[in-house]
């Protein structure tokens, strides 16, 4: 039994006795096992387990670096939400504790597991097979998506220029991507780092918008007034990590996902399309990434207004569609492949 998410897939592996089973996971190539897991799979206690692994880094039989990943895990502890992070073992250091506890039982895993990644690996060769005709299905979708937007009541005159500059601009970026590799639209490398507000901060400033906007007429009392604790939520997961590494690493993908997350989670009760377009436009700002090295707004007034109508009128199958289409509209040059 598996489940399978781009190049991350997910098995059950079920031991001869019929009474163990533990979910396996697959990525990098590899296949991937915390400690307790490994308890569980050779039936020994977690001071044995720990042992061999102690001795077997220690010993130089395998590098710690090379076989070890963490990854951060959000979990209820008497009624608290708190991050953990959870070291995993590749298949090496499973082996390796295999042969030394249990040596019948890692046998029978190593079989299976070769099995499995025979399986991931081929698995992963068709779809690149495949990727090429996605490319173009993609740009379909973004096209329909952007034939959508026109016709919405919301669009204006002139927010529809900004309608064809995306159109233009995102037909460039495609053209350049078009290319048998990764064979997706693929995300710039961008600049690393990107330091997201504090939730006091993104308030503060969200606020300061609703007095002006008050001034004006042009919001009532319900605009950016937080739905629960789902501003806090989406800051909260866009600072995650993912096997020790930040699950959204540039200053690019950030900004897009907080724009994506705010626009379609609705933590307000109203006005979530301009507080998400305030917000990606004040993170960039903090981060010095609103102005290009010619002094130009990265990303104009008419193209926001059009983006985020993007994003709100977008199918949530269009995601990664519109997550790199806000990327690399915001890359610099030199940073898009």
């Amino acid at each position: 039994m598996s489940q399978s998410n781009g190049q991350n897939a997910i098995y059950i592996y079920q031991a001869a006795d019929g009474r163990t089973q533990i979910e396996v996971r697959l990525e990098k190539d590899t296949l991937w096992l915390t400690l307790l897991q490994m308890v569980e799979l050779f039936d020994r206690d977690k001071s044995v387990i720990s042992r061999h692994l102690k001795n077997i880094f220690d010993t130089g039989e395998l590098p710690r670096e090379a076989t070890v990943a963490k990854t951060a895990t959000v979990q209820t502890e008497g009624g608290r939400r708190v991050s953990r992070e959870i070291e995993y073992f590749n298949l090496d250091a499973v082996l390796s504790v295999g042969y030394r506890v249990n040596s019948i039982k890692g046998t029978q895993f190593r079989i299976w597991a070769t099995q499995r990644l025979r399986e991931y690996l081929v698995q992963g060769y068709t779809l690149n097979q495949a990727r090429f005709d996605q490319n173009a299905a993609e740009l379909q979708q973004a096209l329909a998506l952007i034939r959508k937007a026109a016709r919405s009541p919301e669009l204006s005159a002139e927010a529809g220029s900004g309608l064809v500059e995306i159109v233009s601009r995102y037909t460039q970026t495609f053209l350049w991507l078009q290319r048998y590799d990764e064979g997706m639209l693929a995300e710039p490398s961008g600049q690393s780092g990107g330091r997201l507000p504090a939730e006091s901060e993104a308030t503060a400033a969200l606020q300061a918008l609703k007095q002006s906007l008050l001034a004006r007429g042009e919001a009532t009392d319900l605009f950016a007034r937080p739905q629960g604790d789902g501003l806090s939520a989406i800051l909260g997961n866009l600072e995650q990590s993912v096997f020790g590494e930040p699950a959204y690493p540039t200053v690019e993908s950030k900004a897009a996902h907080l724009l994506y997350f705010v626009v379609k989670n609705h933590p307000f009760y109203d006005g979530n399309k301009r507080s998400g377009a305030f917000l990606f436009v004040d993170f960039l700002h903090r981060n010095g990434r609103l102005l290009n090295a010619q002094g130009e707004a990265v990303i104009n007034d008419t193209g926001l207004a059009a983006l985020t109508l993007l994003v709100a009128e977008s199918d949530p199958k269009q995601k990664e569609t519109l997550i790199r289409l806000i990327m690399n509209m915001l890359a610099v040059p030199g940073n898009v492949p």
